[in-house]
């Protein structure tokens, strides 16, 4: 387990390099996702190393919404004067996702 997690540091380091290297407004975990994806990919990284560590962290995935709660709860005066906005975009934005993998999921299995 000492392994796969140093192998997901590893890559989340990397990221967040390559986030502070280029200035950009994607966060440095997402960098490190990619990369570890892109590593799991070209077989650079066996998934068995990777797979212990990653199964516990989604299993305890529950744990790093609390931070996410916590913002929310602090920040609620400012949520309750734009609810109606807020609740739009998320209604919509939602709407978008599901037509958007329903339609990339069609594609992928007429091509199968």
């Amino acid at each position: 387990m000492v392994k796969g997690a140093s192998i997901i540091m590893l890559f989340y380091f990397l990221g967040e390099c390559l986030s502070f290297l280029i200035n950009g407004i994607v966060p440095g975990s997402v960098y490190g996702m990619v990369l570890l994806f892109l590593s799991l990919l070209l077989k650079f990284v066996k998934p068995r190393d990777v797979r212990s560590v990653s199964n516990a962290l989604t299993q305890n995935m529950a744990l790093f919404f609390v931070p996410a709660g916590v913002g929310l709860m602090a920040s609620f005066d400012l949520i309750s004067r734009y609810w109606a906005a807020l609740l739009i975009v998320s209604v919509v934005t939602t709407a978008v996702i599901i037509a958007v993998v329903g339609y990339m999921q069609d594609k992928l299995e007429k091509k199968l």
